[in-house]
């Protein structure tokens, strides 16, 4: 007897201690105003705007139009200056024999005698100064330039893979805060339940229709209820700030999330899925101009084959020493060749066809993985939808059968127990239903990741 007034009392207690801390939160959640409405596409919109890894891959798409920009610059005239100054450290001689200019009749011969030509020891300059155009070469460097916007274009299909990778980050954050809501709104109503039955068997103690540790019973279980509320609504703030963090903003603000239980017109069909994949998804796209870039160096390395060709001027002049034209300028055109190379360009272009023969295959491996993809995840979409419904179809019936027992109870038709275990049955639906609708946006997000839509 001692001992059961002990557990009475510790049921008592516990049960007291968290309806005083359930009425504190519940009245500081009725003072708070209602949280703003955060949909799946503004939580996405936000995410791709600010998040930090989406806007290092951003400057990397950057990076490679600023190379593309400067191999366009190889196009245009090259201007290049060269000077040295230096000071002489012996003197620059030589000598002119006489007549090396010629002998002229009445003049004799240029210079009369040999003659000595002198630069002493002091400062000198050489300026010597190119301008050059290429010709032939302009296309070697266009196939660079196409190398360099394949590059660009690369990047972008990164980023949209990265983009692609949070987007399903974001979504299942999200989606995460919507099921940990339903389990809270679940768990409300059974407290709601509990309390009626408790308010009824507490009743029946008085008139002594059920014994006192039935009643007993009862709080026990709707102190458990009210405890597992305290930790959804925790879990619920701890997922709401991972959240706000995968936006970049705030952690502290709040908000509402909203569930969709409804498929696009493109995830109820297969056929249109697989296309979409295959039009958007970025491996694909990224596959494809692996190919056009080995094409590209393939043609680069038999563009060998090819003479540089460039007009060129030149322009040269030397300061302080004596006897020196000072302005040297000529205009003409520059050619560079080589005849032969022991067979060096001919492996270099059939090493660079075959990766052209790998990258086709690279390519034709990357769609048959989408594909597969794409069919897993449109299969897993589809089983984890046909799952809701029949979840929520037993959560219906449970919660239906339920009522019918209570109203027994009320009746003194039905036994406490009954209706306990029903209201087990219940919790045990609205469970299923949640793991149900956690799975089928699971499934949601990753068949928008394997379709690679931006």
């Amino acid at each position: 007897m001692h001992r059961s007034l002990i557990l009475v009392g510790s049921i008592l207690v516990l049960a007291s201690g968290l309806l005083i801390v359930f009425l504190a939160r519940a009245s500081a959640q009725d003072e708070s105003p209602t949280p703003d409405l955060l949909t799946i596409d503004q939580a996405v919109t936000m995410a791709v705007a600010n998040n930090r890894d989406l806007k290092i891959v951003s400057l990397s798409v950057d990076s490679s139009k600023d190379k593309l920009l400067a191999a366009k610059t190889k196009r245009l005239p090259a201007f290049n200056l060269y000077a040295f100054g230096s000071q002489l450290l012996s003197p620059i001689s030589f000598d002119v024999p006489a007549g090396q200019f010629g002998t002229y009749p009445g003049i004799g011969p240029i210079p009369a005698a040999t003659t000595d030509i002198t630069t002493p020891s002091q400062p000198t300059a050489y300026i010597f100064a190119t301008a050059s155009q290429p010709l032939l070469t302009l296309y070697k460097i266009n196939l660079h330039v196409h190398g360099e916007q394949l590059s660009v274009e690369q990047a972008v299909q990164q980023l949209r893979e990265e983009k692609n990778s949070v987007v399903n980050d974001v979504t299942q954050a999200y989606y995460s805060v919507v099921e940990i809501q339903n389990v809270i709104a679940a768990t409300q109503a059974s407290i709601k339940q509990y309390e009626e039955l408790d308010r009824i068997t507490t009743d029946y103690v008085k008139e002594k229709v059920v014994l006192l540790s039935e009643s007993l019973e009862v709080k026990a279980k709707l102190a458990q209820e009210r405890l597992e509320l305290l930790q959804d609504q925790d879990k619920l703030q701890t997922a709401k700030e991972t959240l706000n963090n995968l936006l970049g903003r705030d952690i502290t603000i709040d908000f509402q999330a909203t569930e969709d239980k409804k498929l696009s017109p493109v995830e109820s069909d297969l056929k249109a899925a697989q296309a979409v994949a295959l039009a958007q998804n970025p491996n694909v796209k990224e596959a494809e101009i692996k190919i056009q870039q080995a094409d590209t160096v393939r043609r680069l390395a038999k563009s060998e084959y090819i003479p540089d060709i460039a007009a060129s001027f030149h322009y040269i002049s030397p300061f302080g020493v004596n006897f020196v034209p000072t302005n040297v300028m000529g205009l003409g055109i520059e050619f560079s060749w080589e005849p032969f190379d022991w067979g060096r360009r001919r492996d270099v272009v059939n090493e660079k066809t075959i990766a052209v023969e790998q990258s086709k295959l690279s390519l034709a491996e990357t769609k048959s993985n989408v594909l597969i993809n794409v069919n897993k995840q449109f299969r897993a979409l589809q089983e984890a939808r046909m799952a809701v419904d029949v979840a929520h179809t037993q959560q219906e019936a449970s919660r239906e059968k339920l009522r019918e027992v209570n109203q027994e109870y009320e009746q003194k038709t039905a036994l406490l127990r009954d209706v306990l275990q029903q209201q087990s049955a219940v919790e045990k639906a609205n469970s299923d239903y949640n793991e149900a609708i956690a799975s089928f946006w699971t499934a949601k997000a990753n068949f928008q990741k394997a379709l690679g839509e931006d």
